[in-house]
């Protein structure tokens, strides 16, 4: 796959938006693939009740291009704790992720740079095409309200695919528009500011304050996904003020809540809860066959073969790409962890809580797997019953913001006992008085593991990297990944030092 910036594209809107069944997993933003565009020239502006439909492409490219099975392969596995456990299939992925030797011409490297660029794109013409409308808007009306709630979410999610390239790639193009001729890099902190100043804090001044699974389009992001957002920037950044001051906002404003079972936070039953601030949704609309919009192979790469103890019933089958290093489990297992554990691990030869046999894995090099990604079989809806069918994928949770909210306290000298322990009484672990930051990244670690690469990203900003991973191959120098060879080959800019 090659990503040419220099093709000059027009923005494009979806067709009618299809109905959806009256199933209460499904969301409106919910949409099929854009076919059949059109020109944006084309586009009767002064149709407002068309203004949705540049937003719900944004969403549509988050579904088909950033939950592509293969960026999870290499963006999860660089941690010390998650890897690829296959070496009979993809081994430059073990490559990267065990032992941090980068190969720039392996496809998958170059995947997670094309789909998250194609994310920044799609919003891009969105932006445009929602500016199209605004031209026959009157400012104050509730039409143009809306128009600002939708350039909020296209913004918010933009700087999404911003954060997801910088903190894998450091230094990358700031893709301002798609008639962009320039693709000379930028340094990492200017990115940093172009996402908040460009993106972030719009969206965090015109998106309603108000739960995702509260927006009239339900799940859609809000300005307290902004702010979390921002305030993950910021933590990058050692404004710990900052941090505190956002997530301040979401704990005292947003009217969220742990979900009280975190077996099930991560199943249907989890699926936009009250804890979500950001997720890709799927639907199968209710039904066992037919229409099915879901996330490429992004569960059943992450999974192995679960069998029930009823023959009648077919197995489940991942394939075995995504597990846990046995050192983090044992850490784990020796900290007395209990239902995160049970939720997280899924462990060959053990059974489920449904009562399915965790399959043995041989051929591979490890035997524990991502329970994140297991859905059982009594909550599908059959026949249908491929590996995660019919599941969202969790993106920001609240239980993030309340230890972020704790770390950035601790960091200025104050008490952060009560996020942290919010967030441990929840996971069925004693609470804790006089809370350290090494308690904080101890409980982030276990309570985000296998989630967007959140582990790794800490190692890297608090200076712990080369301690944890150093002794795998890491080094200072390898803390992003290298450009990969066909961007290299189609753009010479990319190998210009990055500007400020």
């Amino acid at each position: 796959i090659t990503m040419k910036f220099i093709k000059k594209t027009l923005a494009y809107i979806l067709p009618a938006m299809m109905l959806l069944g009256s199933t209460t997993a499904c969301s409106d933003f919910i949409n099929i693939d854009p076919e059949n565009k059109v020109p944006e020239q084309s586009v009767d502006f002064t149709n407002t009740g068309n203004m949705y439909q540049p937003v719900v492409g944004v969403y549509s490219k988050v579904r088909t291009s950033a939950m592509h099975w293969a960026n999870a392969l290499i963006m999860f596995t660089r941690d010390g704790d998650v890897w690829s456990g296959r070496t009979d299939d993809q081994g430059a992925a073990v490559d990267f992720g065990r032992h941090f030797n980068y190969t720039n011409s392996f496809w998958a490297l170059n995947n997670v740079w094309v789909t998250f660029y194609e994310i920044i794109r799609t919003a891009n013409s969105a932006l445009e095409s929602l500016n199209g409308y605004a031209q026959y808007l009157t400012p104050g009306s509730n039409d143009y309200t809306s128009y600002e709630t939708y350039c909020g979410e296209v913004r918010t999610i933009r700087a999404w695919a911003y954060y997801q390239l910088v903190t894998n790639f450091g230094p990358i193009v700031i893709y301002r528009d798609n008639y962009q001729t320039d693709f000379r890099r930028s340094n990492v902190n200017s990115v940093y500011d172009y996402m908040l100043e460009e993106d972030l804090n719009y969206a965090m001044e015109k998106l309603p304050r108000m739960r995702p699974n509260q927006m009239e389009h339900k799940g859609a992001v809000t300005a307290f996904t902004a702010e979390m957002l921002a305030a993950k920037i910021y933590l990058l950044k050692g404004d710990y003020a900052q941090v505190e001051t956002l997530t301040d906002d979401i704990i005292n404003n947003g009217n969220f809540s742990l979900y009280p079972d975190f077996y099930n936070l991560f199943k249907i039953p989890g699926k936009l809860c009250d804890e979500s601030l950001f997720e890709c949704q799927v639907t199968d609309y209710g039904n066992g066959s037919g229409d099915y919009l879901g996330v490429d192979n992004w569960f059943p790469f992450q999974g192995t073969t679960i069998t029930s103890p009823n023959s009648a019933e077919p197995s489940l089958g991942g394939w075995n790409f995504i597990g846990y290093e046995p050192e983090f489990v044992a850490w784990a297992d020796a900290r007395g962890e209990t239902v995160r554990a049970e939720t997280s691990f899924l462990r060959a030869g053990q059974k489920t809580r449904e009562g399915w046999t965790v399959g043995a894995t041989s051929g591979t090099m490890t035997d524990c797997w991502n329970g994140k990604a297991y859905l059982p079989y009594n909550q599908m809806t059959l026949p249908r019953t491929d590996y995660g069918a019919n599941n969202n994928v969790r993106i920001f949770r609240y239980a993030e913001v309340l230890l972020m909210n704790s770390e950035a306290k601790i960091r200025q000298g104050k008490d952060g006992d009560n996020g942290y322990n919010l967030v441990r009484t929840r996971a069925e672990m004693p609470t804790k008085s006089g809370v350290t930051l090494d308690d904080v990244l101890d409980e982030r670690r276990m309570e985000l593991c296998n989630e967007w690469c959140n582990r790794y990203v800490d190692l890297v900003r608090t200076g712990k990297a080369a301690a944890e991973l150093g002794p795998k191959g890491w080094t200072e120098a390898k803390t992003y990944w290298p450009l990969p060879s066909n961007q290299l080959d189609d753009l010479p800019d990319l190998k210009l030092d990055p500007i400020d």
